[in-house]
């Protein structure tokens, strides 16, 4: 199921979070004034898996993952589509990502996301990814 955090769950994220490459711990404490942020829960209700979103003329997904008990669920699939289904119409959802993290950009793509642009040297100050970076977009049709 996914649902939006709550309050309480703060310390669930940030424990996923940490399983991101680079992760950003400014971008969990903005949500709710700068972005808005979709969960993905176990059976007891536990988030298992997020995805921050920060709005704009353009939807941008900041942050996305899923714990590594749970993945290979669709839990990242039904993350991405329920932040497509929430956006309004006219708008796109954008998002970056290493060009050599092949799984995630077969994920994106699969989903519907293009790729726009090339970033090189984007993650040069990360050692554990590839310098350039892929910029995906999904446009969301008009009614």
């Amino acid at each position: 199921m996914i649902r939006p955090v709550r309050a309480d769950e703060r310390s669930a994220l940030a424990t996923l979070q940490s399983y991101l490459d680079a992760p950003v711990p400014e971008l969990l404490a903005s949500v709710g004034t700068v972005g808005s942020c979709l969960v993905s829960v176990d059976d007891a209700d536990r988030p298992v898996g997020y995805v921050l979103a920060v709005g704009g003329s353009d939807t941008h997904l900041a942050e996305l993952v899923v714990h590594p008990d749970y993945r290979r669920e669709g839990r990242a699939r039904a993350l991405l589509r329920a932040v497509i289904d929430r956006a309004e119409p006219g708008t796109r959802v954008t998002l970056v990502v290493a060009v050599d993290n092949s799984p995630a950009r077969s994920l994106y793509e699969s989903v519907g996301f293009n790729t726009v642009e090339r970033r090189p040297g984007f993650y040069a100050d990360d050692p554990g990814a590839s310098d350039d970076a892929v910029v995906y977009a999904y446009e969301i049709e008009s009614d």
